[in-house]
């Protein structure tokens, strides 16, 4: 396989099936057709599976995988036996830098887990952070941490902000994005102790970030800052309840174009609006976790999308590590570190 940017699969961790990721493989091939895939799993599955697509199979490797790793299973038990397993050898593929990323449809704490034991986390990081790309009314604004923490300290978030700040650098190409903690009011004086801390520190330090102070639920949609930090106890449940929502609206909307012979006149009169919305509140143009602080690209995507939704999560991980990410979260945290030792001497 010649040296391009290779792409590491967990073939096997989609609800799905490995049909899925083939197809979201064959899909994604046609916005980048220079790279090249590393896929793990059930030889004899992914070879039918590639056998009707011969463009695809001509950029694809398979390596047999005998096991994979269920969704009930706790990270603890899969780090012991789980050697053998679709999810780890896509991961291991990147330690080994036979792949620039990997991607994963599978258990989303055993992924964690078994990229934190292969790749390490960033000099500077304490724990890494899940964090999403979220649709606002101003374009994108970066979310985390989404899942990883269920609870983070001051230090932990204005590390999530250093992440979150160079990934919107990189990835949404933005000179300087703003930051803001999600917080239950604007005032200086509402939050928990972790959260008023960390924005303190924020304010203090002279970090390249642009901090816009607390921000509130309603400011996510808005797109009131570029990148929103919290812990992933709040985010995960900040996400999932956004993700419902935008089902509920289409549910809503899609009945009431279906109650009368009126209505169904004026869903076809307004179709080409209606389906710009559908694809705005579509959350499968969004999907993808990115885990921000390992040294190495990780993506984890929703389990029970389908290909599009994959397909989706496998172009941000392209595009992160095109982006080269990693680098700009050093050169931060490497400031961070020197800007906080440096006041600590001085004061």
């Amino acid at each position: 396989m010649s040296r391009g940017l290779t792409v590491s699969i967990d073939a096997m961790g989609s609800d799905a099936g490995p049909g899925v990721v083939v197809a979201a493989l064959a899909r994604s091939t046609v916005r980048h057709p220079d790279v090249r895939f590393l896929l793990h799993g059930d030889e004899a599955v992914l070879r039918s599976l590639l056998g009707r697509r011969a463009k695809l199979a001509a950029k694809t490797e398979v390596r047999h995988t005998p096991e994979s790793v269920r969704m009930d299973e706790k990270p603890s038990q899969v780090l012991r036996r789980g050697r053998n397993t679709s999810m780890w050898r896509a991961v291991e593929a990147v330690a080994n830098k036979d792949a620039e990323l990997a991607i994963s449809a599978g258990n989303t704490g055993a992924l964690m887990a078994m990229s934190m034991y292969q790749l390490g986390v960033l000099e500077g990081v304490n724990r890494p952070a899940i964090a999403v790309l979220w649709p606002t009314k101003r374009g994108q604004s970066v979310v985390l941490d989404v899942g990883a923490n269920i609870a983070a300290d001051a230090g932990q978030l204005v590390e999530f902000a250093v992440m979150g700040e160079a990934f919107a650098r990189a990835i949404l190409g933005l000179e300087r994005p703003t930051v803001g903690l999600l917080n239950v009011g604007a005032e200086d004086l509402k939050g928990n102790e972790a959260v008023r801390a960390a924005a303190n520190i924020l304010r203090s330090v002279n970090l390249p970030i642009e901090f816009g102070g607390f921000v509130e639920g309603d400011d996510i949609a808005e797109g009131t800052v570029d990148v929103i930090v919290t812990d992933g106890f709040t985010g995960n449940i900040a996400l999932k309840t956004a993700e419902g929502t935008a089902r509920l609206v289409v549910h809503f909307l899609r009945t009431a174009l279906r109650r009368s012979l009126m209505a169904r006149i004026g869903a076809a009169l307004a179709s080409g609006a209606l389906k710009t919305l559908r694809r705005k509140l579509d959350p499968r143009a969004a999907n993808g976790g990115i885990f921000l602080g390992l040294n190495g690209v990780v993506v984890k995507s929703h389990g029970g999308t389908d290909a599009m939704g994959f397909a989706s999560a496998l172009d941000m991980a392209i595009d992160m590590a095109r982006a080269e990410v990693i680098p700009r979260i050093v050169a931060d945290l490497s400031a961070l570190t020197q800007i906080t030792s440096s006041e600590a001497a001085a004061s």
